[in-house]
């Protein structure tokens, strides 16, 4: 099959393209009417067909004949643990947890929370909300009560699913105590809190309103599935937004089962039988996609991982997991590779593994940059993709598409547009850029199936953030730029772009020069005020395990590295040598926190970040340096 061709299918005739894949699914009542306008004007897809999210990814296989055929392995050495369960397993655990709820008074088209660490537990929460027709709206385990509550307050469940805790390398991290504070700051108060003990030692104070999970599932009657609407919202996933408060994505449900099986297939190039592992959690929406409903819709096994890329024991443990669980294809964050590759630069623990059964990696949730593509690809030598999408899509926009035809990788690009998305590169005017001119990244819409719907309960904001900008067109929010064959690069968000003199200069840009040095395990670049030529950027770099090189020296050579590749225009004198840099517990860094820190802004801590300590120690290295309004 050949990309272009296969492409401009999907654009030319949308409604003929993903009819074609729409019926490779089993639906109760097929959809008539493909592509439709929904009462607010916006596109929506499949609106007169009818299915269930969880029949297809569990009940069909087991009616085919697939019913004792691994679903999901459970590997935690946190815990040190290793489950398997067939689909036979799972549909028991799922079916009797969705008649427990059935008997707690939840029904389709109510909502429901889900705060859980990653067991398998949590897959069946999602799926058996997905059974019985209930939003579910999974929070990211261990948020912090005042985060939980938020969202608690914007999507009114009627129960929340949780666990006894969570398990971190070092800690234990009790969530009933988190759940019953965020409970006490709310001011929706679900009726029923369903807790999973997981016997670990962490505090679980019962409350009148608390159900035994165990003792739920036991006592409950399998429920059916239950038929819903093409555009029923499977869930409400949160992201961050630019005020602060967060952001209600509302997935549909039809679209969503679309694109996700055609995903699999044409994307990711996974066969059916094979092992599937999306090393993330299911709070995100990766964990959605591609640990729970893209994997099992393929009728794939799915890796669940309760661990880190490293000290879990060490630096090994991908390495360990692909080769024990004879994992095919996986997916990850440049960022754990990134860690991997600080901790063991040299890639010994790589040899002790046998990977050939590894066929492909792809990286994505960040821009990766080329030094860590190259140290992958130097390592373990198969196709190493990095590809781009958001919260807001669901599924891939931008990548190598490895079930139609492999493309030569350009590092440094996330590839080319992926079928039905008409991706565009705009100018402030909303005027078309040609090749290698950087601008905003846009989509001409329709979308195509399975990306967002909505804002839950806001519109306003939905049409506000995403479609007033470029009429006609849905604004990533990401700057970047195609080359002449198509290729496109993304440059990261568009306030990642600083003015340094009245020159334009991409931070990305700087970040991949700056981690090309031998010194660098990771790196960071913002910009930040300057009184004489409004920004200025500063690096911070945190080096590989046993680098002995002098802070000024390699000040030095980075300063010189950007000088020659960039020009003396990028004015970058500071780089800062850190032991870490702040993230997100997925991996991003935060790089606007960092810019307010240096500019004294104020900000609020992230709700995602993974250690706030972090926020002090960046100060106090801000102020060592001199740095920003710390001068």
């Amino acid at each position: 099959m050949n990309y272009l061709d296969f492409y401009k299918q999907s654009i030319d005739n949308p409604e003929k393209f993903w009819k074609e894949q729409a019926e490779k699914l089993e639906w109760y009542t097929k959809p008539e009417t493909i592509l439709s306008e929904n009462d607010k004007g916006y596109p929506t897809w499949f609106v007169d067909g009818e299915l269930n999210l969880c029949y297809l990814a569990v009940d069909k296989h087991i009616q085919d004949g697939y019913g004792e055929q691994t679903a999901i392995i459970y590997d935690s050495p946190v815990t040190q643990t290793v489950k398997k369960y067939t689909f036979n397993e799972v549909k028991e655990q799922v079916a009797k947890l969705a008649g427990g709820l059935t008997s707690l008074g939840v029904k389709k088209g109510h909502t429901a929370v889900i705060y859980m660490p990653m067991i398998p537990e949590a897959l069946f929460a999602m799926l058996a909300c997905a059974r019985l027709g209930v939003t579910h709206s999974v929070v990211f385990g261990g948020f912090a009560p005042h985060e939980l509550a938020i969202r608690i307050d914007d999507c009114k469940p009627k129960v929340i699913l949780t666990a006894s805790s969570g398990i971190e390398v070092d800690r234990l991290i009790a969530y009933k105590p988190l759940v019953d504070d965020a409970l006490q700051l709310a001011e929706h108060k679900p009726k029923k809190v369903v807790i999973l003990n997981r016997k670990l030692g962490a505090k679980v104070p019962f409350k009148k309103r608390d159900v035994d999970w165990e003792a739920l599932v036991y006592g409950s009657e399998e429920a059916p599935c239950v038929p819903v609407k093409a555009d029923h919202p499977s869930y409400v996933l949160y992201t961050s937004g630019t005020t602060g408060k967060p952001k209600g994505i509302v997935r549909d449900t039809g679209g969503y089962a679309t694109a996700l099986r055609f995903s699999m297939e044409y994307i990711y190039g996974v066969k059916q039988d094979e092992v599937f592992w999306a090393a993330s959690d299911v709070g995100w929406v990766v964990g959605h996609s591609y640990i729970v409903y893209g994997p099992l819709l393929n009728r794939n096994a799915t890796i669940v991982f309760e661990g880190k890329p490293i000290r879990t024991p060490d630096a090994s443990t991908f390495w360990r997991v692909i080769a024990e669980h004879n994992v095919s294809v996986m997916f990850t964050a440049p960022t754990a590779i990134r860690a991997i590759k600080k901790e063991d630069p040299n890639g010994e623990f790589i040899k002790q593994y046998d990977l050939s059964n590894l066929r492909t990696q792809f990286l994505a949730g960040e821009r990766c940059d080329v030094a860590t593509l190259e140290w992958y690809r130097e390592h373990i030598p198969i196709p190493t993709i990095d590809h781009w999408w958001q919260t807001e899509s669901g599924w891939p926009m931008i990548a190598n598409l490895m079930g139609v035809e492999y493309l030569p990788i350009k590092p440094g690009s996330a590839g080319k547009a992926v079928t039905g998305y008409d991706i565009r590169i705009f100018n402030e005017n909303g005027e078309e850029l040609g090749p290698n001119e950087e601008g905003y990244v846009v989509i001409k819409l329709p979308l195509p199936p399975g990306t967002l719907m909505d804002l839950w309960k806001d519109h306003i904001r939905f049409r506000a953030g995403y479609l007033d900008k470029f009429p006609g067109y849905y604004f990533s929010g990401d700057g970047g730029y195609k080359d002449d064959e198509g290729y496109i690069y993304i440059t990261g968000r568009v306030d990642d772009v600083i003015n340094v003199a009245g020159h334009r200069l991409s931070t990305a840009e700087m970040e991949e020069i700056v981690a090309s040095h031998h010194a660098v395990a990771e790196c960071a670049v913002v910009g930040i005020n300057d009184e004489l030529k409004g920004q200025i950027p500063l690096a911070l770099v945190v080096t590989k395990a046993g680098e002995t090189i002098e802070q000024f020296q390699l000040e030095y050579e980075i300063v010189q590295l950007v000088r020659e590749q960039i020009g003396a225009v990028a004015s970058l004198r500071k780089v800062i040598v850190v032991q870490r840099l702040p993230k997100t517990r997925s991996g991003k860094i935060l790089r606007k926190l960092l810019r307010n820190i240096a500019d004294g802004v104020e900000f609020q801590i992230p709700s995602t970040i993974d250690d706030p300590a972090i926020i002090d120690e960046v100060k106090d290295e801000f102020l060592q340096h001199k740095i920003g309004v710390f001068k």
